[in-house]
């Protein structure tokens, strides 16, 4: 069993076996460098919808719901075995820096790195999105998440 557990998951801890699986949900949180409102524009917003849509239909990775912030994006994204979340994400910059750069905007763009987490089995991915989708309201830009414009469902995610 250990020995089966370390072939499908490499590096992880046997007893961890459970929490991943081959294709896991991420919630991903990527920032703006110095938390600057440039992200928030249908512009943006079109360019990931077009990012997402090329990526599912060429390499089947699937982003389903998520948040475009003024400073920062939400997302969740699977992907196929063996799919490397890091390029993709890169990917994903690169693809909005040129939309931004298309703008006028100059600099650097992004905060390196990015915040990911593996949804687990007994996670709700209803209750991330509530928490990604109630963003908009919090910060005060609208009164309720149906009024933001930046957000949305690219693919269906099933979670089951």
């Amino acid at each position: 069993m250990v020995k089966d557990a370390q072939r499908s998951y490499p590096g992880k801890p046997p007893r961890l076996r459970w929490v991943f699986d081959d294709t896991p949900l991420y919630f991903v949180t990527t920032t703006v460098k110095d938390r600057r409102s440039l992200l928030a524009s249908q512009a943006v917003t079109d360019c990931c919808i077009r990012f997402a849509e090329i990526a599912y239909e060429r390499f089947g990775i699937a982003v389903g719901r998520f948040v475009v912030m003024p400073d920062h994006l939400h997302l969740f994204v699977r992907g196929p075995i063996g799919f490397e979340l890091d390029a993709w994400i890169q990917s994903l910059k690169a693809a909005i820096t040129r939309s931004l750069r298309m703008g006028g905007e100059q600099g650097e763009i992004w905060q390196r790195g990015f915040f990911d987490h593996a949804l687990r089995s007994d996670e709700s991915y209803g209750q991330k999105w509530e928490y990604a989708r109630q963003n908009p309201v919090r910060k005060g830009l609208c009164k309720r998440p149906e009024e933001w414009s930046y957000a949305g469902e690219i693919v269906l995610i099933d979670r089951a």
